[in-house]
């Protein structure tokens, strides 16, 4: 059980769970959202679809009485949110049939209104679902943990975010559910999913692009990632971006790269669907550039057994923007002050 933490006492702002998804799409690509700058959370920033948990997503302890109630991470509330969060914020929509197990087709003007209905909370998405299809519920099932990050304790804003990966079905799909290629409705099809912002309430855009190609443009400052995002981006591209490229590589082998970033998930030790991490600062660079270990699971889970990442580090420089020239590196090239290695 974990050591509940006096956050009256350490002056400490408790984080609120939430959850994000990698969603990665028929043609292995990313979907990233560009989030306004008015922002109270990320502002300017490409972030992974996703938000808090909300009450309509399951009910939490509150915060008041067991601060560290995100100890119990991949929870099915996490699993609700995403999928929730990832329908208000891109229109895309993950729920399959209970009867036939297969992704259920909502049209785009129905989905359109559905999404602004549930974020002005007239409606929960829940019942929403329930009114497109009485036998529908959220595709939770699909998700894959893939890390959970806590935000640092000197931030005045915190999260504790269970990251999950979640695989488009490939185009006229028939397979039954393995991981990597889902049954679908005959109607639903590929142009169905194209997300779409907001209208502007937190989303001005909603992409998807190759990881290597996100990871290109922040190294040249075109978009900003924060460190989870640059991180789980760099791991997914090393199995999805293999040569030949995207639009050279047959269905079998974009398959085949899936299959093999889902055995790279399930390892490690502990594995990266069960790393917890909160990035902490254990030494700046000379080119004022800070090494974020990712060792730690940070105060709040005290007395639980979960551990971070202990090979590879995060360089970040922190700007007023927002994190820039971020990289990963092995933390033992880096310890050893051969800054240039890269993995």
């Amino acid at each position: 059980m974990t050591e509940k933490v006096d956050y009256a006492r350490t002056k400490l702002q408790p984080p609120s769970p939430s959850s994000s998804i990698i969603f990665v799409s028929s043609k292995n690509e990313i979907l990233l959202l560009h989030r306004v700058k008015t922002s109270s959370s990320f502002p300017s920033a490409h972030v992974f679809p996703g938000g808090n948990i909300s009450l309509q997503d399951g009910e939490f302890l509150p915060q008041d009485i067991d601060p560290a109630r995100h100890a119990c991470d991949d929870a099915l509330q996490y699993r609700q949110a995403a999928i929730r969060e990832l329908f208000e914020e891109s229109g895309i929509l993950l729920a399959k049939d209970q009867v036939t197990g297969r992704l259920i087709y909502v049209n785009q003007a129905d989905r359109e209104r559905g999404r602004h209905a549930i974020h002005e909370q007239r409606v929960t998405f829940r019942q929403w679902l329930k009114e497109q299809k009485p036998t529908a519920e959220p595709d939770t099932d699909a998700l894959i943990p893939f890390t959970h990050w806590i935000t640092p304790a000197n931030m005045s804003k915190r999260f504790t975010t269970q990251m999950y990966l979640y695989f488009q079905p490939f185009p006229d799909s028939s397979e039954e559910r393995s991981g990597v290629g889902f049954r679908v409705e005959e109607e639903l099809r590929e142009e169905d999913q194209i997300p779409s912002s907001d209208g502007g309430l937190e989303i001005q855009e909603a992409r998807f692009l190759p990881a290597c190609e996100w990871l290109k443009m922040s190294r040249s400052r075109q978009v900003i990632l924060f460190p989870p995002q640059f991180l789980l981006l760099h791991l997914v591209s090393r199995f999805l971006d293999r040569l030949p490229r995207l639009e050279g590589a047959s269905m079998e082998e974009m398959k085949r790269r899936r299959l093999e970033l889902l055995r790279f998930v399930h390892s490690g030790s502990p594995p990266w669907t069960q790393k917890c991490i909160l990035p902490r600062t254990i030494k700046v660079l000379p080119d004022k550039r800070h090494v974020l270990a990712l060792d730690s699971p940070g105060l709040e889970m005290q007395g639980v057994d979960k551990r971070g990442e202990t090979e590879m580090v995060v360089l970040v420089r922190f700007e007023k923007e927002g994190p820039r020239d971020v990289d990963v590196r092995w933390k033992k090239d880096i310890i050893g002050n051969d800054t240039k290695a890269s993995l």
